[in-house]
């Protein structure tokens, strides 16, 4: 009765269902993995925005890890506005524009990259912007730390022969080497400073955690439940092959020249 099952065509798909089921299995925990991973970022990334701010220099001394991520943080210094620059390619509430990134000296040799806000593209890509001045003499600044900038982290392509002032990523390293002082590794998106500036670049907007990979984990829960679907569907061709063999076998044989009823 099952030996249709060694058939040529049945074959073919008892190994299409074996292949099926581990890479569904593998693109499952590929999804819980993505899951805990975003989760994990997304719980740490709630914490630090909503911790009090603490200096710069208690984070930054040995450098800037990945955990401290928009962390608030507070700075006093004076803006070096002859080397603000503008970064290019960056959007907000649907428009075009520039962040403003103007080093702020907090100390003898020591400076860190603050970005002041978002100011609107000019009439052409390489048209410089309106910026704002920012306050002169010393300020305190509040801000979310961020780290520095790559390609792969920006998802945007560095390249030589900008505007003079401009830039793509924000890169302390690479910026640095162009200033008279060190920077630290990382830098910070300005959301409070003291004094306020008669007129400032709009705010950059606090990041969006997201649902946490909520949609990883339905992913997943949705390719191991294609697992069921596969197998059970195997299982029920198999019962309607073997229905249909048997009904043929249980059918009564009509004799040649026989008048059919």
């Amino acid at each position: 009765m099952y030996r249709f099952l060694l058939t040529p065509r049945w074959v073919a798909l008892h190994i299409v269902v074996l292949l099926v089921i581990p890479a569904f299995v593998f693109l499952g925990r590929w999804q819980f993995g993505r899951f805990e991973e975003r989760s994990a970022n997304s719980s740490q990334v709630t914490a630090n925005l909503a911790a009090d701010p603490v200096p710069l220099g208690s984070l930054t001394s040995q450098g800037v890890k990945e955990s401290d991520r928009f962390k608030a943080v507070t700075a006093s210094g004076s803006y070096d506005a002859a080397h603000a620059l503008v970064v290019r390619r960056r959007p907000q509430e649907g428009q075009l524009g520039f962040y403003v990134l103007t080093p702020l000296i907090t100390g003898p040799g020591k400076a860190v990259l603050v970005n002041r806000g978002w100011v609107k593209a000019g009439a052409t890509a390489d048209a410089p912007p309106e910026v704002p001045p920012p306050p002169t003499g010393q300020v305190t600044v509040t801000g979310r730390l961020r780290l520095g900038e790559t390609e792969e982290t920006a998802g945007i392509k560095d390249r030589a022969g900008l505007p003079a002032g401009q830039v793509l990523l924000i890169d302390p390293g690479k910026i640095g080497k162009a200033l008279p002082y060190q920077l630290v590794g990382g830098y910070v998106d300005l959301t409070k400073q003291q004094p306020e500036a008669a007129a400032a670049p709009v705010p950059v907007p606090a990041p969006d955690v997201g649902a946490g990979g909520g949609l990883n984990l339905a992913y997943g829960v949705q390719w191991w439940l294609f697992i069921g679907v596969a197998v059970g569907g195997w299982f029920l061709l198999i019962r309607r092959e073997v229905a249909d063999r048997k009904a043929e076998e249980d059918a009564p044989v009509q004799e040649v020249g026989a008048p059919s009823t």
